[in-house]
């Protein structure tokens, strides 16, 4: 599956969303070629503030969901933040991940520093998604980046770097459209866009936001229908008919 998503490189987009549960991976499955299971369940599902606490047991189970639910996409799980501080402790808590979820390959966040990380985890037959520009394990402040010369070349080095640490990919998150553009140029593996403009060789959302469930719409989102108001129209159906007694009706009943 891998060598698949290689091969779209600059040939056909990519496209990649997140998913926390079975059924919602069900569904995005048959559109997808990339399913991850971000630490963004931190925030999506668990209304955190960032996603520093999600537990390495806590996405397991989301990803054994997920699992479940996907038949064709790739599925690549977030390695949680203090999970991947070593060579060895990456490849500990990664083949635990792998092996309790039978998830393809797993992605951690570049800090600019940790490569070495990546190439341990590749050499240990793992296959490795990169982060980098705004990465929320490492970042508390969101900016985007890209937008001068010198941030440009320090992050196409990034990227190099983990091109050539290993991984198949990497996501570009909140980086300038030239910066991208020069990114996705150089590198041989694909780039996965989240705010990084179209000139990624793919693109990524969280799909909470996509489909306005979560209430988070920066300007790098685009919400394509507000399942809030769906969801509250049937609700709002459902208490009146309990009122008027009208549910449970005589078919609802044994």
């Amino acid at each position: 599956m891998i060598n698949k998503i290689l091969t779209k490189k600059k040939k056909e987009k990519i496209i990649c969303l997140t998913a926390y549960s079975k059924n919602l991976a069900s569904i995005i499955d048959n559109y997808c070629d990339i399913i991850l299971v971000g630490d963004s369940v931190a925030n999506v599902v668990y209304g955190m503030s960032h996603t520093h606490k999600i537990t390495l047991s806590t996405i397991i189970q989301h990803a054994q969901s997920v699992r479940k639910g996907t038949k064709k996409s790739l599925l690549v799980v977030d390695m949680p933040k203090g999970t991947y501080d070593n060579v060895a402790k990456a490849i500990k808590n990664a083949k635990i991940i792998i092996k309790k979820t039978k998830c393809d390959a797993v992605k951690i966040e570049s800090n600019k520093k940790n490569f070495k990380i990546i190439s341990g985890l590749v050499r240990s037959k793992i296959k490795v998604m990169g982060h980098i520009g705004f990465t929320p394990q490492f970042k508390k402040k969101f900016k985007v980046e890209g937008k001068t010369a010198k941030s440009k070349n320090k992050l196409l080095e990034e990227a190099k770097k983990v091109e050539k640490a290993g991984a198949f990919s990497v996501v570009l998150e909140c980086i300038s459209s030239q910066a991208a553009k020069e990114i996705t140029q150089h590198l041989k593996i694909p780039t996965i866009g989240i705010g990084s403009s179209s000139n990624c060789d793919g693109q990524i959302l969280v799909t909470d936001d996509l489909i306005g469930l979560s209430g988070f719409y920066p300007k790098f989102v685009k919400k394509y229908c507000d399942i809030n108001k769906i969801v509250s129209k049937a609700v709002k159906r459902y208490r009146n008919d309990v009122k008027k007694k009208l549910f449970p009706s005589q078919n609802n009943s044994f």
